[in-house]
């Protein structure tokens, strides 16, 4: 046997015959042959405890750290340096699934400081307690408008919405028959005239726009509210976290749900993950959102206490009723990020974007300045821009990774999208335009 795996000959020969299959290969029978690993594993020795750190510690030195100008969903802010020792205390580490209230009032408080914190971030009435990542909880919002309309089901999405979301979205509605329908762009944003169109046809159960958009660009919004809710349709704002602090929230635009990815609030890129989705709605939507809702109330000597007040999901009632069967907070992130927030406060959210908006604009003006470039929309942007480049795309990104620069993500064979948070500094972004 293998000396990593804890069954025995006879342990597995038992399991066989419990299940009533006489080998390995045949309960893998329905694996392809192809993807089966028909040699010994290549499992080493053991290791003590230093070895195994020298051992990861040469594997993650072969990582190269670049300087990153890439975003597109994920950005590279700062994180205090308090806020994973403080997410890592034993008060915080009850039940992941905090159930029993009693024991899970760290839990539950957390939860309930979040929620408070993406409302008034989002200037929406209602939170729940997060949910997977952003393209998810955009999903789950598609579906709620489709739950929350009488018989529409159709969503109206704009061009300008990340690809990746979009992905996500249908394959959602794939399986949920919802009808997914585009919504034209104009010069980088969504075109009024194609909504006010495809409203008019009728079945509309939504609307969702991306704000600031795929593309960085921030779009003006003004009328989309009201003529979604002429079509008595919902309307929906996808908008990166961190960026509400300076722009103009979802509830000031007119939203009935906002939602996002909470990554920008202080969780490292991570390779991609874990990060958490956010979702905020009115009052009145609030029983039609997926996921859980934690209240506060007063235990029996007349403290503050906190218990789930809103289960939707299917541990909590019949699979059926459910909002969604596939959703879940993703607590330990919702935490980081609650904690994010306390240390940064409004104040500190407001000059890191601040940061952020003059980095990116500053950026852009150097890479106009070298006469290889031009804005690829005339429209107002944030953090993130994108540029047409006179010259070979690819050949420029290796130049910048030579040089120790992730150098944008590139949208079109002749267009890179680039992205500044408040970490980089003057040095780094012209250090980027020196390698041009």
């Amino acid at each position: 046997m293998y000396k990593y795996f804890p069954h025995t000959e006879a342990d597995i020969k038992g399991m066989l015959e419990h299940i009533g299959i006489k080998s390995i290969d045949e309960l893998y029978a329905e694996v392809p042959e192809q993807v089966r690993l028909k040699k010994d594993y290549d499992l080493p020795e053991a290791k003590s405890e230093l070895e195994i750190r020298q051992f990861f510690a040469g594997l993650a030195a072969k990582n190269k750290q670049l300087t990153c100008f890439a975003g597109a969903g994920a950005y590279d802010h700062y994180t205090p340096a308090a806020v994973p020792q403080i997410v890592s205390r034993s008060e915080y580490l009850t039940s992941y699934t905090p159930y029993q209230a009693e024991i899970s009032q760290g839990t539950l408080h957390y939860i309930f400081e979040y929620q408070s914190m993406m409302a008034e971030l989002t200037g929406m009435d209602i939170s729940n307690a997060s949910m997977y990542d952003g393209s998810t909880a955009t999903a789950e919002a598609v579906l709620m408008a489709v739950a929350s309309a009488k018989k529409a089901r159709k969503v109206l999405v704009s061009e300008t919405v990340d690809p990746k979301i979009l992905a996500v979205i249908r394959t959602y509605a794939h399986f949920h028959g919802v009808d997914i329908e585009m919504v034209k762009a104009t010069d980088g944003a969504t075109d009024k005239a194609d909504l006010d169109s495809k409203l008019a046809d009728g079945g509309v159960a939504g609307v969702l726009v991306q704000q600031p958009n795929y593309f960085g660009v921030v779009e003006d919004y003004t009328g989309f509210a009201d003529a979604t809710h002429a079509a008595k349709a919902l309307f929906i704002m996808n908008s990166v976290a961190a960026d509400l602090a300076v722009l103009r929230t979802p509830g000031e635009w007119g939203a009935d749900i906002a939602v996002g990815d909470g990554q920008s609030l202080g969780l490292p890129m991570s390779f991609g993950g874990p990060y958490v989705g956010y979702m905020c709605c009115r009052e009145k939507l609030m029983r039609k959102m997926p996921g859980r809702i934690v209240g506060m109330t007063k235990d029996s000597r007349g403290q503050r206490a906190f218990v789930l007040t809103l289960q939707a999901r299917e541990q909590h009632i019949r699979r059926e009723k459910a909002t969604s069967n596939i959703c879940s907070n993703e607590s330990l992130m919702a935490l980081f990020v609650t904690i994010y927030m306390s240390l940064m406060g409004k104040q500190g959210l407001k000059e890191a974007a601040e940061l952020s908006y003059a980095g990116a604009h500053y950026l852009m003006d150097r890479l106009v300045a070298t006469g290889r470039f031009k804005p690829a929309f005339d429209r107002p942007f944030f953090n993130e821009f994108c540029v047409r480049y006179a010259g070979d795309v690819d050949e420029l990104q290796k130049r910048f990774i030579d040089n120790g620069i992730l150098g944008g993500v590139k949208v079109a064979p002749d267009t890179i999208m680039f992205a500044v948070t408040e970490k980089r500094t003057k040095e780094e972004i012209d250090k980027l335009i020196e390698t041009i």
